[in-house]
């Protein structure tokens, strides 16, 4: 599993990139210190996950996590940061990352989520999980109702869309062959009128999709 680091603190960056090199099962192809070299990176090294860092000078990690998910909307991008407010959270899950950390996690909880992103799994640590939930919960009602022009099977796929999982992972979770996702894909964002992944995630969000199980 290809592993890009996106961190402006050389010593932490390191750190991290040590740790993770040691699980067997991971390789650290790439590391950024700012958010437009982590996406001229991720061209080159082509990572499977990249661990982004939020606050980081040129671009941030919101604003590279949109551009890297527009190139590659299957790469799995989980934030690692120190900032658990409710506007860090779901900035980056607007733009699509599909795991939300903080600093204080242990090892065994970012290998965790770094191997169920790669799977196509959405993770999130305890303490943002809790606001994930509630703020989700409050809107998945009107989820039913919005969008009168989808079929059931786009409503489906524009869930798993808004969860931030890329098109193979919903291929795969629907018994579906890719191309048929990817004109599904297509259909629904033109009913939504959006241009991109990352817009579609917003609107679908925003009216309730992608609400967590258990919710």
């Amino acid at each position: 599993m290809r592993i890009l680091i996106a961190d402006d603190h050389p010593a932490y960056r390191a750190g991290l990139a040590l740790m993770l090199a040691a699980a067997p099962d991971l390789e650290v192809v790439a590391e950024a210190e700012t958010g437009t070299a982590a996406v001229a990176l991720a061209t080159e090294a082509r990572p499977d996950v990249v661990v982004m860092d939020l606050r980081m000078p040129e671009l941030d990690g919101i604003e590279a996590t949109r551009r890297l998910l527009a190139a590659d909307p299957d790469l799995g991008i989980v934030v690692l940061t120190m900032f658990e407010d409710d506007d860090s959270v779901f900035a980056a899950m607007r733009a699509g990352a599909r795991g939300y950390l903080l600093k204080g996690a242990d090892q065994e909880e970012l290998l965790r989520a770094i191997r169920a992103i790669a799977a196509g799994e959405a993770i999130f640590g305890p303490a943002v999980a809790r606001r994930v939930i509630e703020h989700f919960a409050q809107g998945s009602a009107s989820s039913r109702t919005a969008f009168p022009t989808l079929t059931d099977r786009e409503r489906e796929v524009l869930d798993l869309i808004a969860r931030g999982k890329g098109n193979a992972a919903i291929a795969h979770e629907l018994v579906l062959s890719l191309k048929t996702v990817r004109n599904h894909v297509s259909n629904i964002f033109g009913k939504l009128q959006v241009p991109d992944r990352a817009a579609a995630i917003i609107k679908a969000r925003d009216a309730g999709y992608g609400t967590l199980p258990g919710a």
